[in-house]
């Protein structure tokens, strides 16, 4: 009898400790971290990306998950380490990595400081069928060594609104040995569609030729600190008035005769302008002397 008292007891205790494990391994299986989808993966790394970058580089403008148009403006501030003669280059890609722009990034203030330096630079493009990429900022890397290379990407997304082309007019390397300082030639513009298209126009020009027309041959004579300070449009005649630094250290009739046309030109492939008066903060007379 005690035999049979014996096994049953064993018998429990082997049931007890079977359901104790079975118990457990339900326990941990339940309180297993869940697998995180790839989606929130890259959100994560993303943010950790923007923290370390934090204290390197801030972009003001575009914010993240913009959504842009040309020209775009970009602004923010960088420690002076980012720069390299007070700028470093810009660049916008789609989501296939292609490229649609290029620039440079100034600084507006003493760069070779380790404190942050407020910068700003456009970009003009054409996204053609693009619906997103990224605005990639490169860290200055005078030694072109590779592990010197830094970056840091804004994501953005490309406006599907509706666009215009407008032209800006640039002088030629060619128009140098014709000894015709007045020649321009016009580049096209694609742009978000604008009531105010002349200022549109006007503002491009300012920003310049992009850089693969610079290699091109094409150049501007305006200086690249002048502001648009207003424009007008009335009975045909357009009134265009700048800041100071239009004609700040001009000299030379040619340039002076390019910058003229440049302004005219760009202004005049408008039906509605068959005049331009050009101004610097209001003023009309002694401008633009050689």
């Amino acid at each position: 009898m005690k035999k049979y008292i014996w096994l049953i007891f064993l018998a429990v205790v082997l049931v007890a400790v079977a359901a104790y494990v079975v118990f457990s391994k339900s326990e941990k299986k339940e309180a297993a971290p869940q697998v995180k989808s790839p989606v929130i993966v890259q959100e994560e790394k993303k943010k950790e990306s923007e923290k370390n970058y934090e204290n390197l580089i801030r972009v003001t403008k575009p914010q993240a998950g913009a959504e842009i148009s040309s020209p775009l403006e970009i602004s923010g501030e960088a420690r002076g380490s980012w720069f390299f003669e007070a700028s470093f280059p810009v660049r916008l890609v789609d989501e296939n990595g292609k490229e649609l722009a290029s620039g440079i990034a100034e600084a507006e203030g003493e760069w070779m400081t380790e404190n942050f330096v407020p910068f700003k630079a456009t970009l003009v493009f054409d996204r053609k069928t693009a619906k997103s990429g990224n605005l990639i900022l490169l860290k200055a890397n005078a030694s072109d060594l590779e592990e010197l290379d830094d970056s840091f990407a804004v994501p953005v997304v490309f406006s599907q609104g509706e666009t215009t082309v407008v032209k800006v007019f640039f002088s030629h390397e060619e128009s140098r040995t014709e000894m015709d300082c007045s020649v321009t030639a016009p580049r096209e513009r694609v742009i978000a569609k604008t009531q105010a298209v002349a200022r549109a126009a006007i503002e491009l020009l300012l920003v310049g030729p992009t850089l693969e027309e610079k290699s091109a041959g094409y150049f501007t004579s305006i200086n690249p600190s002048v502001k648009l300070n207003s424009i007008s449009i009335q009975a045909g005649k357009a009134r265009v008035d700048f800041n100071g630094q239009l004609e700040q250290a001009v000299g030379g009739s040619c340039r002076v005769s390019a910058i003229r046309s440049q302004i005219e030109d760009t202004l005049r492939q408008f039906p509605t302008v068959k005049e331009v008066v050009i101004s610097v903060n209001g003023r009309t007379e002694d401008i633009l002397q050689p």
